[in-house]
């Protein structure tokens, strides 16, 4: 009898720790999923921020070109030939043979853009080091015509071939030379 009467009033217990646990269980749940894309996104700015870090120790140990890691979204001052110049670079994506992106170059002070070459490198980097791999790097030279109307920014379209954007460590623009027009 006394076991029948405990169980009588364990099941109104059990029944009521039941309705309190059930309505709570979705907002349970939400917080879970807030939690678990704040921490994805922490992920994300922690990496940018690392990112940013070697990106900014790698130019302040570069006396010519810039380095830009597609992982910083960040643009870099340059001075060059050209004056005072920022790149950056955008619409990174994969392509059949590597990658493809737009670098952005852009004149300080509302000065204006001449003719112009300049080459581009870029590979991997070390995962552990966190430098630039330069047994693999590869690099291509690129123009840009003179303009008819003064212009303070032009983008380059880049096709960084064997190397998928995943595998993109670093980009870097070096010797902007200014193109003189051919003499009459």
């Amino acid at each position: 009898m006394a076991r029948y009467l405990k169980k009588a009033l364990l099941l109104p217990l059990v029944t009521l720790l039941a309705s309190c646990v059930s309505p709570q269980q979705p907002q349970i749940n939400k917080l879970h999923n807030q939690v678990g894309k704040l921490n994805t996104e922490m992920r994300q700015l922690t990496q940018q921020a690392t990112a940013l870090t070697q990106q900014n120790m790698l130019n302040s140990n570069s006396n010519q070109g810039a380095w830009l890691l597609p992982s910083t979204n960040t643009a870099v001052e340059l001075a060059s030939q050209l004056g005072k110049v920022r790149l950056s670079l955008s619409h990174i994506e994969s392509e059949a043979n590597g990658t493809r992106a737009i670098l952005h170059i852009r004149a300080a002070a509302d000065n204006t853009l001449p003719a112009f070459t300049a080459t581009v490198e870029w590979g991997e980097l070390d995962p552990v080091t966190g430098k630039p791999l330069q047994a693999n790097s590869q690099n291509q030279t690129f123009s840009v015509a003179a303009s008819l109307l003064p212009r303070s920014e032009v983008t380059v379209p880049l096709r960084l071939s064997n190397v998928p954007p995943e595998q993109l460590g670093y980009v870097r623009v070096h010797d902007l030379v200014t193109q003189t027009a051919p003499a009459p």
